[in-house]
């Protein structure tokens, strides 16, 4: 076995986009054109055979969805059919992309789900939960739909295939035979059951021309249209298919044993391929000019050679999509797996953390370290600043510790409590560092749900005094007081607590509740669901109901109180509280200032006080994966935002990063501009609140702008809109109110 690996794009250019989704996962391929296509269900890559180069294919790069259902290579035309689990249909001609997406906007109700594609003559047939859909192959268009359900009604087709005489469909229903020759294959009514295929009647799972047989997939065997069986084995079926001449069976039983097997057109075996990492959940296999490939559910694409010896070609990435929180220190991007649904229960994820530095990833869950095997949904993460370690807490395995190797330790009883309903199950769902190197706990369910973790390695616990709902405690914040700010679900509210700087002496410890209503807090919605600090110290808060921000909370224990505030923003003639209405799941905010807000409804940027909406995306104008976004994550030094979606994990690079002491570390990338260039140009590591002038070298003004955090862009034009000279420019830099110097230069090469 020789396993090919293949490291993530390179840092995307300012206002660009890049993926982050899973390839481990193979669920379908074709071949075709020197070419091997793999789907994951995310996302599609090529291995091209003259070379072994990968090249990623997903909705980033110009696929339209994210959310494969299967793939087809048509080498006649030589273009890849691509069907998405909601319908729509991308065709990929050479380097050209053609979206037919009548599927998926025809309003008609059931299951539109694209099974199996065959080709025959010029038509494509689609196998689909309603029916067969027909594709004009020449005009890329939807040319027909067959409802050939009983009585005409909708029914799931698996498999399509044709003779010199009939056209044979494998349905829910069973086999079904129709004369080409016949007008109106629209109507079911030309349409007759084939009896006899099998032991009694039932759904067929596909169907395939075998050199001018037909040949019928009716559970775990194959039959010929005689009725007379073709093969059986002790197996359970995965999938059949057509392949140069062969049918490639893929199987596993319930013991975990796997195989392919490729057969003969006389039913014997040619080849079989087991005991193989590589065959552990095979899904789809072929051959390509006379070797096999298998599409595996957990060991991505896999090419043999001799015997059971085998290349694995897997483009690194994350194990899965990620749904837990993410955090970046020193430009890495640790995230999280683990998951709870809306009543806080345990989701059973053990794909573990994901680690991104310098575009690769490694992966540490319990498929390569046993230490990992009881520490499920892991939900919260922190840094160890003293020994930059990771600490994750998991939803009932209680607490991780990940140590450089790696090495693993793991907190549960003696250190972590349980809820008395579930007593195997040690919760944590919020960690956080405070200046003093401690770290805070949030235990869910315990009887003392806060806990610390003290720099000596000491532990001590807490209790609010107030009853919570499950005692649930989640994300943890520390604000620059030191003071503990704590989302409490299940209708809680977010909770502030203050040791006062003396862990051991609980005398003085003081607990606020923030809820609903003037003078209880005044948190919109019912349900707080994250907490954020800004560049005030702020303690922005997101709720199932928008918006609030807590802008004194230094005042948080006066007796007068602390409210917080409702951020209302324009809206052409109109005016409203920030987000209202909205789940607001996840809050970042940058190096200027600004807040990139996570909800199912896009992704949000607005300025620094939440009066004015910067910039949404959404699916529809940008390569956002789904507008269920679940959380952010942000690299303050390179302004690349991370953005956790329902459909997987994705990046953009935004316009502002952190401040610098001052400007004597100044970056301009790209520098030189080379010939032709129209992206963004950044000028890096400027102190805040400076003011960046472009000159040419006799002091003439060309561009001038405000520094967003720590980084100030310009589009190359000057302020007529033109696009600037080749030669030297200045950067000058200064204060607003101030003298600007040289602090560097930028060199445009001509066109």
């Amino acid at each position: 076995m020789h396993a090919l690996c293949y490291s993530q794009d390179p840092l995307p250019p300012i206002g660009q986009w890049r993926e982050h989704l899973p390839y481990n996962s193979s669920i379908d391929l074709a071949a075709g054109n020197g070419k091997i296509f793999a789907a994951t269900p995310y996302s599609l890559f090529t291995v091209e055979l003259a070379d072994n180069s990968v090249e990623r294919l997903s909705r980033i790069s110009g696929l339209s969805e994210t959310g494969i259902s299967t793939i087809y290579y048509d080498s006649a035309d030589q273009q890849l059919l691509i069907a998405y689990s909601n319908s729509n249909l991308d065709i990929l001609v050479k380097n050209k992309l053609v979206n037919i997406p009548d599927i998926k906007r025809d309003n008609i109700i059931g299951d539109k789900s694209i099974y199996n594609i065959y080709r025959s003559g010029t038509v494509y047939f689609l196998s689909t939960g309603l029916g067969i859909i027909l594709i004009d192959a020449k005009r890329l268009e939807l040319k027909d739909s067959w409802f050939i359900g009983n009585g005409g009604n909708q029914v799931r087709v698996n498999g399509f295939t044709s003779d010199a005489n009939f056209y044979y469909a494998a349905t829910a229903e069973g086999l079904k035979k129709a004369d080409i020759r016949s007008s109106n294959l629209a109507d079911p009514a030309n349409w007759v059951l084939v009896n006899g295929i099998g032991s009694g009647a039932g759904p067929c799972q596909n169907v395939i021309n075998l050199q001018g047989k037909i040949i019928v997939q009716k559970n775990d065997s194959l039959y010929l249209l005689n009725g007379n069986l073709f093969y059986t084995d002790s197996y359970s079926f995965v999938s059949c298919q057509l392949t140069e001449n062969r049918i490639a069976v893929c199987e596993r039983n319930n013991n975990g044993n796997s195989r392919v097997v490729f057969l003969n057109a006389d039913g014997t075996i040619f080849r079989t391929l087991s005991s193989t990492s590589a065959v552990s959940f095979p899904r789809k296999a072929i051959t390509y000019q006379g070797q096999p490939w298998v599409a595996d559910q957990f060991a991505g694409l896999s090419h043999f050679n001799n015997g059971n010896n085998y290349e694995n070609y897997s483009p690194n990435s994350p194990q899965a999509i990620g749904s837990g929180e993410m955090i970046v220190d020193h430009s890495m991007l640790y995230a999280s797996s683990g998951a709870v649904n809306s009543s806080w229960n345990y989701q059973y994820n053990g794909d573990g953390l994901f680690i991104f530095n310098e575009g690769k990833w490694n992966n540490i869950n319990r498929y390569r370290y046993s230490p990992m095997d009881t520490v499920l949904d892991l939900v919260c993460l922190s840094i160890d600043k003293r020994d930059n370690s990771l600490w994750a807490g998991s939803f009932g395995g209680g607490l991780l510790h990940v140590k450089q190797g790696p090495a693993f330790e793991i907190f549960k009883q003696g250190k972590l409590g349980a809820p008395a309903a579930d007593p195997g199950s040690y919760r944590v769902a919020g960690l956080a560092f405070d200046s003093h190197q401690n770290l805070w706990i949030s235990n869910f369910g315990s009887s003392q749900p806060l806990k610390v973790r003290k720099a000596d390695g000491s532990w001590k616990n807490f209790s609010p005094p107030f009853s919570l709902t499950e005692n649930a405690m989640a994300q943890l914040l520390i604000d620059d007081n030191d003071q503990k700010w704590i989302v409490s679900p299940l209708g809680n509210g977010l909770l502030c607590f203050d040791d006062r700087g003396s862990i051991d002496n609980t005398g003085d410890d003081r607990w606020r509740r923030y809820r609903s209503g003037t003078g209880n807090g005044n948190i919109p919605g019912t349900e707080v669901l994250c907490i954020a600090k800004d560049r005030n110290g702020f303690i922005w808060v997101g709720t199932n109901d928008g918006v609030a921000v807590i802008e004194c909370p230094d005042r948080a224990f006066d007796a007068t109180g602390c409210d917080a505030l409702w951020p209302v923003v324009a809206n052409g003639n109109f005016a409203g509280y920030l987000f209202k209405g909205q789940e607001v799941r996840s809050i970042q905010v940058d190096g200027a200032n600004r807040k990139w807000i996570a909800t199912q409804n896009g992704l949000f940027l607005v300025d620094a006080t939440g009066e004015k909406l910067i910039d949404r995306y959404t699916e529809d104008n940008s390569p956002l994966l789904s507008n269920d976004v679940k959380k952010l994550a942000l690299d303050g030094e390179t302004g690349e935002l991370f953005i956790a979606t329902a459909k997987g994990l994705c990046s953009f690079r935004g316009t502002a990063t952190e401040p610098a002491e001052n400007s004597s570390g100044l970056l301009v990338f790209p520098n030189p501009v080379p010939a032709g260039y129209t992206g963004t140009i950044a000028i890096k590591g400027l102190a805040e609140n400076s003011i960046v002038k472009i000159t040419e070298l006799n002091g003439r003004l060309v561009f001038q702008t405000k520094v967003l955090g720590g980084q100030a862009i310009w589009n190359g034009k000057n302020y007529n809109g033109q696009k600037i000279a080749s030669g030297a420019y200045l950067v000058m830099v200064g204060k607003e109110s101030g003298k600007t110097s040289v602090a560097g230069k930028i060199f445009f090469i001509a066109n």
